[in-house]
């Protein structure tokens, strides 16, 4: 093939996009999360999709329908192809949960390298979380005022205790590497990350769902609503609708949901014994995690508890 074969091609620009580069997005009392860069857009996605170069002859209308169908059904080498690159200031126990997904390239700041971040997050009296009774790893409500006032002067005194030791540490010239193994997690930590667009949606599905942890949740919300939905608006509105605030069936699910539907709640009921999901009276005494997720998504759905 000839070079005159082949159209020209110009990088593929967001206006929406260029208008926030390098803004900071306050979260928390201290964190932010701002663009540095990116490479693609919802354009990208189809033509990847179409193997195709330029804009080729597709209507607008039609380039929605076809990331709505690549969505639908799960087809994410096109999303692959966007890219974003972010700078973020978070607090490392929030950066734990964050680095978990590893499908990312992260350069994070090094205290070894530098003096750990003079900031770490701080709770008001009203923001002390009770342990959620039946979810390990969750919470559910708020400690009383009094309570979190006291709690919220003793965080206060640490924090500023554990600064103290540490920069103490540093003028009698402890290596850096050594004087900040008791700081917080508390303490803020800065780091660019750069992941393709299908693995970040992946991440926001997950930490932006209400089991996350709330500060997590909040720095997902802030990346997906006021960045990726400027950056690629058609797959944005296509995984909200898709994955966001979809309905995942299980085989159970589905099984019990077709009892309801042709046999009413004692076919449903039934249908619960035989997979396990009640005991042989079919009382909910018997523990099931897949009982109660599949009563959560009846009431999402309309229906009433069939048991």
């Amino acid at each position: 093939m000839q070079q005159s074969d082949f159209e020209s091609i110009s990088r593929v620009s967001v206006p929406e996009l260029d208008s926030i580069l390098g803004k900071p997005f306050p979260i928390l009392d201290d964190g932010f999360v701002r663009l540095v860069d990116y490479m693609g857009s919802d354009e990208s996605i189809v033509q990847a999709a179409r193997v195709s170069y330029g804009k080729g002859t597709k209507k607008v209308n039609e380039d929605r329908g076809l990331i709505r169908y690549l969505m639908r059904h799960r087809h994410s080498t096109p999303f692959e192809m966007c890219e974003l690159k972010l700078h973020v200031r978070v607090p490392m126990d929030t950066w734990r949960q964050w680095i978990r997904h590893r499908m990312a390239n992260v350069n994070e700041y090094s205290t070894r390298y530098s003096v750990a971040i003079d900031s770490a997050q701080t709770t008001l009296p009203g923001e002390w979380r009770v342990q959620s009774v039946g979810n390990k790893q969750g919470s559910d409500g708020y400690l009383e005022l009094s309570k979190g006032d006291h709690l919220t002067k003793k965080e206060t005194e640490f924090q500023k205790f554990a600064t103290d030791i540490y920069n103490e540490r540093l003028e009698m010239g402890v290596a850096r590497e050594q004087a900040r193994k008791d700081l917080p997690l508390a303490t803020y930590t800065e780091a660019y990350w750069k992941v393709d667009l299908h693995n970040l949606l992946h991440f926001l599905a997950l930490r932006m769902d209400d089991h996350a942890q709330l500060e997590i949740r909040l720095f997902a919300k802030t990346i997906g609503e006021q960045i990726v939905q400027k950056w690629v608006p058609n797959a944005w509105e296509a995984f909200v609708d898709y994955r966001l605030n979809a309905v995942n069936l299980t085989k159970y699910d589905t099984e019990i949901i077709h009892a309801l539907n042709t046999s009413g709640k004692d076919g449903a009921k039934k249908k619960a014994i035989e997979l396990g999901l009640l005991d042989e009276q079919g009382s909910t005494a018997k523990k099931s995690r897949e009982r109660e997720e599949l009563e959560s998504k009846l009431k999402d759905m309309g229906f009433s508890i069939p048991w």
